[in-house]
């Protein structure tokens, strides 16, 4: 898969997330983080919790079940999933999406 984000977010810190296929740019804030991933191959997320987190997608599908609710997002949607909200994902081969997450330590770099 080509790369979706230019050379500038790519020379960001990689994020230490341990998918098959994923790769991700770490942005730190004093009391946020914001990730630019890109997944070279499908991935399935189980439930889990976190704080508040809001993502945009750049490319491709995102399954999404939030409260038990389905939804499938695709290129220019956006997803708002509060903090502490059980939810789980699909994330089929060729996504990218920016995502800020309001937690300052969710990620650490490689």
């Amino acid at each position: 898969m080509a790369d979706v984000f230019p050379e500038s977010v790519r020379k960001l810190p990689q994020a230490d997330i341990p998918l098959p296929g994923l790769r991700a740019w770490l942005l730190q804030g004093e009391n946020h983080q914001v990730l630019f991933m890109q997944f070279d191959e499908g991935a399935e997320i189980p439930t889990h919790t976190h704080e508040s987190q809001w993502s945009t997608v750049l490319q491709g599908r995102i399954d999404l079940v939030a409260q038990g609710v389905a939804s499938t997002y695709g290129q220019g949607d956006n997803y708002v999933i509060p903090r502490g909200v059980p939810h789980s994902a699909t994330i089929h081969a060729g996504y990218a999406d920016i995502t800020v997450f309001d937690e300052k330590s969710r990620y650490r770099t490689k």
